[in-house]
């Protein structure tokens, strides 16, 4: 395995690779139709912006220059090197390069054994040179006048980074789009991904001036963890969207447990993508359309659809298109369709799609986007479909609509257009474009990038969430808190047996433990006489199985019999499951019969809960339809934990049985909250017993009032998978928070959370413009919500922001101040920030937060704490020397200092 080490160096010397001054083609070439002459012409294509150097030993001169036996004879340092040379010579190559100054290359070269990859990451390492590759195309970065490729053809300058593990993919995307005129900002091919990989580009580009979506190839993820990270961080900025290989490739090998036999890695990235607030899509066509849509549509994005077009044909495709793509049409109240009347011709639709005539002037338009726009909440997103007539040019109705769906001043409708034809329409969609709203060929395809675009929105909603390992809505008792000594103690017993599956009864206390409802069963019945009077003891009707520790599937083998009425039917049952087990399983230890109580809910639905460990983002949890059909129905989704309430109710939703669920004719709503509470109960169990390696509650039956679990089985392992150390999203950091007595009230010090938007907003609205001038150079006191919604919704792993709070006489929490250190990728530093509110100032509420901040910072492993001040701010002065940090002028800019604190250094 390669000791890899961009975990721990992400953006570092990045710049290098994309904007470098300076480029070494090591293996440069004249020969035609081989790597090093492709290479050597791609670089010179791109004109003078970048000094580039041949070396080679073969040649003296390339092209009319001089060629560099060796990467020493070079008359300087090149910022970065491209190498096509064999495998054996890129070891010493790294090495020289590294001596020299170095900072980034390309490894083009493929074939490189497992010894020699690492040989090279460890020549790179101490002088921090970043390696992109080997085995891969290269990258093109328009903007910087740079093809270090061997592509048949340069990229087209635009505002889309391609980022892809596929070599092949990369050529055949830029012949592709270029043919579509579709340009980037930075076109890349990950190779092997030795160093450089997704999460080091995706926090690269999440900053990226020139970029405004990011688009991925993904065949496989090696640190989920820090994927996740970058995902998170950089889909909070810009949209991230993703064709991830291997949908059809076959599940995991048969496991213990159903779960195990459903967790395939491919259902495992889709639940990631969805956290991690991304967007996935089938096919290239598909990662274009998408861009589109979420580069380009404005407004809120709306759960119904209403159509407005001239023709009633494109019309009924649009909304057939809309009911295959399970994308709902909006209801026109009365209020809409009266508004409607007042403007369209008697004989207009009456209803969505909205017709308003093909022999519409533009006037027409105007006034149907106007009546629309008057009822957002009954109309949600606008779907325009213009068909050309000889009537009314198409250029023309376009320059009326263009200011009616961006008025001035106010915020442009949420409307997606499609403008079907050729010639006809080509300079009314140019206006659409040039105006930034969304614009399709066809119908279809406009119906389909409003489906990305709700998938879309559900995915960014759960990227807000960061639930804790364990939940905490509603009051907290000791009747109510899992008993997870009980469970430690049941798999410590089992691993100390030498066994890794427990027994029906020892699952079921594990889910007792958990507070997750199961039925009643009798420990041990050891043979037919006692399996009858266990069944008499509890009353008849009953369900016998067989216990033992050989078989897992018991009703796959005939192990499981139900609604037994009487002992007779016991202990027949009994003896012939004996039979017929030993018969088929001769080597199966059998230690006797579990009894239960036959339960029957009324109008009630099997489903599944599961957990299993994913070999690249850990646990994971499932969740669908149950029953012993369950592999062939395949009706699950998974997530990853930890799990809160509303992102348990989105993993449901993602089944088609909680249609089933919601209700339907006489079968009443199921208890919901039954069910939310089970996945939590799960989630939480994950994070608190590391040693659950999968786990199988099925059939979990549940009805309008309430659920229970039938059967479950557990698997453990002494290598502990699970534990909230190995969740691929860092839970809710709950540990951290603090409480004390200030100033006669308890104080509480914690983490930060989404939840706290509006407080946050009141906390912003409290402060004096002066005093977020002197913090972050401006007087403004409101902000928009995105922008709000970034401070409250961090990602643990990099960014943490400690409020001061308390609880106000009639129960509210209050913000008093807040610190927040944001690490660079690498926790090399972290900029921080404090404020308080005016009142605040002086009272001792500052040196609290930042010793919190400091400490936690310190904990972590990050050398330094730094931020920039205004000289004229003389309380952070004095709070800073206090607390030992060393202030510097700043050099770039008048009447400003730096504060530094080097954490490691005191600490040691």
């Amino acid at each position: 395995m390669l000791h890899r080490y961009a975990c721990a160096m992400s953006i570092r010397n990045l710049d290098s690779l994309f904007d470098p001054r300076s480029v070494a083609v090591i293996g440069a070439s004249e020969r035609p139709f081989s790597v090093g002459g492709t290479l050597w012409r791609n670089m010179r294509s791109e004109g003078e912006t970048v000094k580039v150097y041949p070396v080679n030993p073969k040649y003296q001169a390339l092209s009319g220059e001089r060629c560099y036996a060796r990467v020493a004879d070079l008359p300087e340092t090149p910022e970065l090197a491209v190498i096509c040379t064999p495998a054996s010579t890129v070891v010493d190559l790294i090495r020289q390069l590294a001596r020299r100054g170095t900072q980034a290359a390309v490894v083009i070269t493929a074939g490189l054994s497992g010894e020699q990859k690492q040989a090279m990451l460890e020549a790179a390492r101490p002088t921090l040179l970043r390696i992109l590759g080997p085995n891969c195309v290269g990258l093109l970065a328009p903007h910087a006048g740079l093809n270090a490729s061997f592509a048949h053809i340069p990229a087209r300058p635009g505002e889309l980074a391609f980022i892809s593990q596929s070599g092949a993919l990369v050529t055949a995307m830029l012949d592709w789009a270029d043919a579509r005129r579709i340009g980037f900002s930075h076109f890349v091919s990950l190779g092997e991904h030795a160093d450089v990989d997704f999460g080091d580009m995706l926090d690269y580009l999440a900053s990226d001036a020139r970029t405004r979506a990011i688009l991925l190839y993904i065949e496989s993820i090696d640190q989920a963890r820090k994927f996740m990270s970058a995902a998170r961080a950089a889909a909070r900025n810009k949209p991230v969207i993703v064709v991830k290989a291997g949908r059809s490739a076959q599940g995991q090998k048969a496991a213990a447990s159903h779960t195990g036999a459903l967790a395939g890695a491919d259902g495992v990235y889709d639940a990631a993508i969805a956290r991690a607030g991304m967007l996935r899509v089938d096919s290239l066509e598909e990662l274009f359309l998408a861009a589109e849509i979420l580069t380009r549509f404005k407004g809120p994005i709306g759960d119904r659809v209403t159509i407005l077009t001239n023709g009633g044909g494109a019309g009924v495709m649009a909304a057939d298109a809309a009911a295959a793509s399970n994308v709902p049409l909006a209801e026109l109240g009365a209020p809409a369709v009266g508004d409607l009347d007042a403007v369209l011709p008697a004989n207009w639709s009456r209803g969505n799609p909205v017709d308003i005539i093909g022999d519409a002037p533009a006037q027409r338009y105007v006034d149907a986007l106007n009546a629309l726009s008057r009822h957002p909440d009954d109309t949600g997103t606008i779907l325009f479909i213009h068909a050309p007539t000889a009537i009314v040019p198409a250029t023309d109705i376009a320059r009326a609509m263009v200011p009616a769906i961006q008025p001035t001043g106010k915020p442009g409708l949420p409307l997606i257009s499609a403008w079907v034809g050729g010639h006809a329409v080509a300079e009314a969609r140019e206006l659409f474009l040039e105006a930034g709203i969304a614009c399709y060929d066809m119908p279809e395809q406009a119906v389909q990038a409003i489906g990305m675009l709700q998938r879309y929105g559900h995915n960014q909603a759960e990227l807000s969430e960061a639930p804790p390992s364990a939940p905490v809505e509603g009051p907290v008792s000791d009747k109510s808190r899992p008993d997870t000594a009980r469970v430690q103690a049941i798999v410590s017993k089992v691993l100390a047996s030498g066994r890794d599956l427990l027994t029906e009864p020892e699952a079921k206390d594990v889910c007792e433990a958990y507070r997750i409802p199961v039925v009643a069963t009798r420990s041990v019945a050891a043979d037919p006489e006692a399996a009858a009077n266990e069944a008499a003891s509890i009353g008849f009707p009953v369900v016998m199985k067989i216990l033992s520790e050989d078989i897992s599937h018991k009703s796959d083998v005939g192990g499981v019999v139900l609604n037994l009425q009487d002992a007779e039917a016991v202990r027949t049952a009994a003896r012939e499951m004996l039979t017929r087990i030993t018969n088929s399983h001769p080597e199966a230890r059998l230690d006797g019969f579990t009894v239960q109580q036959m339960v029957k809910m009324h109008q009630a639905q099997e489903l599944i809960i599961g957990a299993s460990v994913d070999p690249t983002f850990g646990p994971v949890i499932l969740f669908g339809q149950g029953g012993t059909a369950v592999e062939v129905m395949k009706d699950s989704a998974m997530a990853l934990p930890p799990l809160n309430a509303s992102l348990a109710r989105a993993l449901i939703e993602r089944t088609r049985v909680s249609k089933l669920l919601a209700g339907y004719r006489d079968v009443p709503r199921v208890d919901m909250d039954a069910i939310v509470a089970t996945l939590q109960a799960v989630s939480q169990l994950l994070a608190d017993v590391p040693e659950i390696a999968e786990l199988d509650i099925n059939p979990l039956i549940v009805n309008h009032a309430g659920a229970i679990a039938l059967d479950a089985r557990v698997r453990v392992s002494a290598k502990a998978p699970a534990g909230s150390a190995h969740f691929a999203i860092r839970p809710y950091p709950e540990k951290l928070i603090e409480t004390m007595v200030w100033q006669g009230q308890a104080l509480t010090l914690r983490p930060i959370r989404p939840e706290d938007e509006s407080q946050h907003r009141a906390f912003l609205e409290s402060l004096d413009p002066d005093d977020i001038r002197m913090r972050v150079f401006y007087s403004r006191r409101t902000m928009e919500r995105s922008e709000l919604a970034r401070l409250v919704q961090i990602d643990y792993a990099r960014e943490m922001a400690f409020v001061a709070t308390i609880t106000e006489a009639d129960g509210t929490e209050k913000t008093l101040g807040v610190a927040r250190a944001q690490a660079d990728p690498d926790n090399i530093g972290a900029e921080f920030g404090i404020i308080l509110r005016p009142a605040l100032k002086g009272t001792g509420l500052g040196r609290i937060l930042m010793d919190k901040l400091i400490g936690y910072q310190r904990s972590v492993g990050t050398r330094s704490l730094t931020a920039t001040m205004l000289t004229e701010n003389h309380r952070m002065r004095q709070l800073a020397q206090a607390l030992g940090f060393a202030e510097q002028a700043s050099a770039d800019s008048a009447g400003t200092s730096t504060l530094t604190l080097d954490l490691q250094t005191l600490h040691n």
